[in-house]
């Protein structure tokens, strides 16, 4: 049947509940239920004054409104006001009614600017959030799971300049100097003389509008004149932009445990320390990481602090016709390497960057069959590399070996790889609007907290709906234990006392899970 004038009552006037038009299973809705969130009066307090001043706006509903934005994928400020001022379940959520003004989609910018810039606010956030999933004893820290994922820059790819790439300082170096030393005094060198590092540290950052001279001859790298603080991404086939790198744990229930961001172009391994900083507070017992962190100083720092590495195999990286690194055999005792022509390389010396270098005889070299498998050097001179603490990579590969591990490593894909996946498909993580890194730094915080936050509600609603069929399954099963048929007695002077003791002990039983139900739901 056709029907006519559908658009009739766009003008008519009615009256109703805000509460009652928010479905009762609403993401929303369930999220609010889920969380106290006067927590941020105290978060923020400091940073209002209360003694004068213009009126401000609810803090609640400031950080709820990026909040909005992140939960649904939102691609920008501007959007999500204009979603919030046709949405009753956003307007619902914010505390607003029908008739309140929506905020201006510039008002969180400018409290970020004048408030929340150059403070650990959103950290804050996202650690009370984590710390009421654990309160729910939802959260397994036994072992943590670690990568990191790319995040596109506001920055024109075409827009950049060159730069000086200064030498990055490491996270290690001062206990690797150390070693150094000590193993090239047990070896009889003299110690090396100190470098000389007047270069800051290099990442992606860096002011845009600064003129540094470059040299001749000097290593340069590629800097965004939007946005200095990203740096120049490239990874296989894909297209060269600026980015960001967010390194994040999670554990194999996909709890997201801490995060960190860094430019771009800095490898995983150099960024780990400031997120293991963050994690192994938790007290892991195993971290599971890719390739990426195969390294000897992150063995080294994970290994010291009775925490298992769980690494992946990596082929070696040597060219196809040639001996591999591992058939050149290590004799602990003698301090030397064997050949696969069971020839001695010996010790020479222990280099800057923390290996020991094992050098062949030339003379034996020249009239070996093999050498066209060993090398090509003119000198006919083999040198094989050992870091000062490979012992510790031949430990994480033992772990790697060990029965089960295999099966814990393939979890990645179900656990940090599935965030990773669904932060960009629903949550808007595949870029950013925002330029600095401090901001991005907001973003994730604030991504995460939702992740978090949505998976804690759902799991609370699945709860509170399995606990009424719970327990009217077991107080049926009680009931039909109690109340037999062997209890009914036949004598006519015992039939009315057993019918009052029946009644009396339903009655008590029934009271009883009451009880029980009104304490579990509060």
């Amino acid at each position: 049947m056709m029907t006519k004038n559908a658009d009739k009552k766009r003008e008519q006037m009615i009256m109703f509940c805000m509460d009652d038009m928010v479905p009762q299973n609403h993401m929303l809705r369930l999220i609010d239920k889920a969380i106290d969130w006067d927590f941020i009066y105290d978060l923020v307090e400091e940073k209002y004054c209360l003694a004068n001043g213009r009126p401000s706006m609810d803090p609640v509903m400031l950080i709820k409104i990026p909040f909005i934005q992140y939960l649904y994928g939102i691609k920008s400020m501007r959007q999500t006001i204009r979603e919030i001022e046709v949405n009753v379940a956003y307007r619902w959520f914010l505390g607003l009614d029908m008739m309140d003004p929506v905020p201006h989609f510039s008002t969180f910018g400018k409290n970020y600017t004048r408030r929340f810039k150059d403070t650990d606010l959103f950290e804050q956030i996202f650690a009370k959030i984590l710390e009421d999933c654990m309160k729910f004893n939802l959260v397994d820290t036994e072992q943590i799971f670690v990568d990191s994922t790319h995040v596109k820059a506001c920055a024109n790819s075409k827009k950049m300049r060159k730069r000086v790439a200064h030498e990055q300082a490491l996270w290690y170096e001062e206990e690797l100097q150390k070693e150094i030393t000590k193993d090239r005094e047990a070896h009889g060198k003299k110690p090396l003389k100190e470098k000389d590092r007047n270069d800051p540290p290099s990442g992606g950052g860096g002011r845009a509008d600064s003129q540094e001279e470059i040299a001749e001859g000097a290593k340069t790298q590629k800097c965004s004149t939007t946005d200095p603080e990203s740096g120049w991404f490239r990874k296989g086939e894909h297209k060269h932009v600026f980015a960001y790198a967010v390194e994040t744990a999670c554990d194999k229930h996909g709890w997201i445990l801490g995060y960190s961001v860094h430019p771009g172009n800095e490898h995983d391994s150099r960024t780990f320390k400031p997120l293991y900083d963050k994690i192994k507070n938790y007290r892991p017992a195993m971290i599971v990481a890719d390739a990426g962190y195969r390294t000897p100083a992150i063995a080294h720092e994970l290994l010291e602090d009775g925490i298992e590495p769980l690494f992946p195999y990596k082929s070696p990286m040597t060219k196809d016709g040639f001996f591999r690194k591992y058939e050149y055999v290590y004799d602990e005792g003698y301090d030397c390497c064997l050949c696969p022509e069971n020839q001695i390389l010996s010790y020479r010396t222990t280099n800057r960057d923390g290996y020991r270098e094992y050098q062949s005889c030339p003379e034996v070299c020249a009239k070996c069959p093999s050498i066209h498998k060993c090398t090509e050097s003119k000198n006919h001179v083999k040198v094989i590399m050992r870091h000062v603490w490979e012992e510790y990579m031949e430990m994480a590969e033992d772990i790697r070996h060990t029965l089960g591990n295999k099966e814990i490593y393939e979890l990645r894909k179900e656990t940090i790889e599935r965030i990773f996946g669904t932060a960009k498909e629903q949550h808007g993580f595949r870029y950013t609007q925002y330029i600095g890194k401090a901001r991005m730094e907001m973003k994730a915080g604030l991504t995460f907290a939702c992740m978090n936050l949505k998976k804690l509600a759902r799991i609370l609603e699945n709860r509170a709906s399995k606990t009424p069929e719970f327990f009217g399954f077991l107080r049926f099963l009680v009931e039909e234990s109690l109340y037999v048929e062997k209890w009914c007695w036949k004598q006519s002077q015992h039939q009315l006392c057993l019918q009052s003791e029946q009644a009396a002990c339903r009655l008590s039983f029934r009271l009883f899970f009451f009880i029980l139900e009104a304490v579990l739901h509060t």
